[in-house]
């Protein structure tokens, strides 16, 4: 079904080309082919990278995180005037402590 509706979507290019020269046609399809490959490419490039959303989030932010393995670390989260150790995973986010102290954060 889904090549059907693509063959119809390239036919009328098809029937642009020069059929004479089958170069031609390839180097269509071949461009074509390029370019789906490159937005593919850059989706997937986008979707991993997780480019922040512009947002007005004054109000919290990371303060340092700490990667424990390859998919968890421990953050210190600043949520206005409260900071917070938070584990992360891939299947969840835990809360360990509320930190009562101010926390010296420059590494020697």
């Amino acid at each position: 079904m889904q090549w059907r509706i693509l063959w119809f979507i390239l036919l009328p290019f098809t029937l642009l080309a020069d059929t004479d020269n089958p170069l031609n046609l390839i180097k269509t399809f071949s461009s074509l082919l390029f370019i789906i490959i490159c937005i593919l490419f850059f989706a997937w490039l986008l979707k991993k990278t997780q480019l922040p959303v512009i947002m007005n989030q004054k109000s919290l932010s990371i303060i340092q995180q700490l990667n424990i393995g390859t998919k968890e670390k421990i953050v210190i989260i600043q949520a206005g005037e409260e900071k917070f150790l938070v584990g992360i995973t891939s299947q969840s986010i835990q809360l360990i402590s509320k930190l009562e102290k101010s926390i010296n954060l420059e590494q020697s």
